[in-house]
């Protein structure tokens, strides 16, 4: 008789996943993001994404669904008709744009986690990086390198930090590994270097600010 695989506990609830509404070229990506979906399910993880059904977005969330997890898509109103076709999953929820997009993402979640993805992917996870860089939150940010696609962003981070223009200790601020389960147990055991207690404060205040005028700007 087989046995039910144990639940292993986490540090968090919920998980922002960043990645492609494309699902690439290679079959590893595809695997890549039912991989994560799978680990997020089997610690008990719900997931946070932009709200597409389409490319890896599609993937992962659905396979958090199917694993019982709790789906949020955080989608602009603009872009629902070109991410979202046919039937999607979980809770959908539309924002006036993609500021309020990233905001609310950020806002719901514990940590931010990267698969391979394009010019929208990269701008979410760089935005990500550098408000933990400020001090705006202390959430961990990785990246699944999966076959090995994001070595040239890392070999960047490393050459700013060698010219003088990222500090040693802010690089580590960027966790990456090549598998999901490697990844998340890298973010479980994730240490901030910096105090941010007022930059996030503040930041906070301003989140509650924008959520209260977010929904008298969906209802226009």
């Amino acid at each position: 008789m087989e046995e039910k695989k144990a639940v292993i506990s986490s540090r968090f609830k919920r998980v922002c996943v960043f990645c492609g509404s494309s699902s690439g070229k290679r079959n590893c990506y595809r695997d890549a993001a039912l991989e994560l979906g799978k680990e997020l399910v089997s610690r008990r993880l719900d997931l946070v994404y932009g709200g597409g059904s389409v490319g890896l977005m599609g993937l992962v969330s659905q396979e958090v669904h199917r694993g019982g997890g709790h789906v949020l898509g955080i989608i602009p109103k603009t872009l629902m008709s070109k991410e979202i076709t046919g039937e999607t999953v979980g809770e959908v929820k539309p924002v006036a744009d993609m500021h309020q997009r990233k905001a609310e993402m950020a806002r719901y979640s514990d940590c931010f986690i990267a698969l391979p993805g394009g010019y929208g992917t990269l701008e979410e996870l760089l935005e990500v990086i550098t408000w933990a860089q400020l001090g705006i939150h202390d959430k961990p940010v990785g990246l699944i390198n999966v076959d090995g696609y994001y070595n040239y962003l890392l070999t960047f981070l490393d050459k700013a930090v060698d010219d003088g223009f990222i500090k040693p200790s802010q690089r580590n601020i960027v966790v990456s590994a090549p598998t999901a389960r490697e990844l998340v147990q890298k973010l479980e055991e994730y240490v901030p270097m910096h105090d941010g207690v007022v930059a996030k404060a503040r930041w906070e205040a301003e989140q509650l600010e924008l959520n209260s005028s977010l929904q008298t700007e969906i209802a226009r």
